[in-house]
């Protein structure tokens, strides 16, 4: 009976040990289920980046991966995007690694940070990192008050970085300081990078039973023989990196509001121009929706739309014409990138100048071809071809002014100016054949008694 006793109490303890002192190795060697998830990001780092690699990183989490791995090539981009990459880095349950690779590439700008922030970084060989100044958002320096709040603003975000991440933090403000960029084999010697790999599997093999740093705290992660599964961009975001491009979202905004007009301008008689505008300019907000584009920019463009709407409904007035094209010129110059504030190098959306001058040519050629037009019209020789004139000669007119011995008259429906050839005045309503045709001016002289009784029993309406 007391040996059945003991060997219980025996049993329990071993349980109970087994409990204490299983429950922390599974908390840090993690389970070796999950995979191996492999983001691959060439582009600058902008608003569609940014949610890209946040919905990587909130995938791996639901995913219970092992560790996330970046494949990083970058020249950079803009501050916001950055420092929202940052947080999710630091907000991720899984091990983030960023590798700059493969050889070629580069962490630059922006990219520094993404670097500095990973639980662990690696480098192929001839890659480099670096070069964070503070610049311009054309890419010129800044005035000297402006760059040293911004230079420093963005330097205590990295010594934060490089303080949470173990890294140099002299090393990495140099950076931005100084514009430094380093080496693959200066960063590894400098402590900037973690790994100098060549390829991915390489360092996934000397990942695995590492202990990375997440946010639930370190983690050991298990590589070997683990499936690893490739996210990349679903279609729409394919789509919309496509239509963020700021000529694009420029030529679409104007193409969408000019088939508006046309379709306003000629009644609604067909709807092709109107759902095309309507789809343009639809397309042009998606792309804006990830752009960090000005509303003056975007106002003055609409302006100018409307103002070139106003010249197709009056058109000779010139202004109108003038006064559209000019603002959206302006608006393009506007529209992108003049507005805002201090960045990073390599990323500098804005509209091409030569798109600009182009379209400028094209619309102001336009507006002078429809003032020609009009002034032809009031002050020019029509061509008249020889089947209308054989058909105006001989024809009746009807006084519509007063002729003395200029006014107008009305023939076929149509009023035209005419003059009587032997002189002499005619009253509204009188009838009048028409001899000659020159220019827009017709020559008339009054019918004959007998001319004139024929007219009306034909019905007293000119011919």
């Amino acid at each position: 009976m007391a040996i059945r006793r003991l060997l219980t109490a025996a049993c329990l303890a071993g349980a109970l040990a087994g409990l204490v002192c299983g429950s922390p190795g599974a908390a840090g060697t993690g389970s070796a289920s999950g995979p191996v998830v492999v983001v691959r990001f060439d582009a600058p780092i902008d608003e569609l980046g940014s949610r890209f690699l946040g919905g990587a990183l909130h995938h791996a989490a639901s995913e219970n991966a092992q560790v996330i791995v970046i494949q990083l090539d970058t020249p950079g981009g803009s501050v916001d995007s950055m420092r929202t990459i940052v947080s999710d880095i630091f907000a991720s349950p899984v091990p983030v690694v960023v590798w700059v690779g493969p050889s070629g590439a580069r962490a630059a700008s922006a990219g520094t940070f993404l670097g500095a922030a990973s639980s662990l970084l690696a480098m192929a060989p001839a890659t480099n990192i670096g070069a964070a100044a503070v610049v311009g958002t054309q890419g010129e320096n800044l005035p000297s008050t402006l760059a040293r709040k911004a230079t420093q603003d963005v330097a205590a975000l990295m010594r934060s970085i490089a303080i949470r991440r173990h890294r140099p933090v002299a090393a990495l403000e140099a950076t931005i300081f100084k514009a430094r960029a380093y080496s693959a084999e200066e960063a590894i010697r400098l402590r900037i990078a973690d790994l100098e790999v060549t390829t991915l599997s390489a360092l996934l093999q000397r990942l695995d039973g590492r202990t990375l740093a997440t946010s639930a705290g370190p983690k050991r992660v298990h590589t070997a023989a683990v499936r690893i599964e490739q996210v990349k961009m679903s279609f729409w975001q394919r789509l919309l990196s496509v239509l963020a491009d700021p000529n694009l979202v420029f030529l679409l905004l104007n193409v969408g509001g000019l088939g508006l007009i046309i379709e306003l301008w000629t009644g609604g008689n067909s709807w092709i121009p109107g759902s095309l505008g309507v789809i343009c300019l639809l397309l042009a907000f998606a792309g804006l929706s990830v752009l960090p584009f000005s509303w003056a920019g975007l106002a003055l463009i609409l302006l100018g739309i409307g103002f070139l709407g106003f010249e197709l409904h009056a058109p000779g007035h010139l202004f109108f014409g003038i006064a559209g094209t000019t603002s959206i010129i302006l608006g393009g110059i506007f529209l992108l990138g003049y507005f805002g504030s201090p960045g990073l190098p390599g990323y500098n959306p804005s509209v091409s100048l030569w798109l600009l001058i182009s379209l400028a040519v094209v619309v102001g050629l336009i507006v002078l071809a429809m003032a020609r037009e009009v002034h032809l019209s009031h002050h020019g020789r029509r061509y008249v071809s020889p089947v209308e004139n054989k058909a105006l000669v001989g024809a009746i007119a009807e006084v519509n002014t007063r002729l003395a011995p200029s006014g107008e008259v009305w023939v076929g429906g149509e009023p035209w100016q005419a003059e009587l050839e032997d002189g002499g005045v005619a009253e509204p309503g009188e009838r009048l054949r028409v001899t000659a045709v020159d220019g827009l001016r017709l020559l008339v002289r009054p019918l004959e008694e007998k001319e004139n009784r024929r007219a009306e029993e034909s019905g007293g309406k000119p011919s």
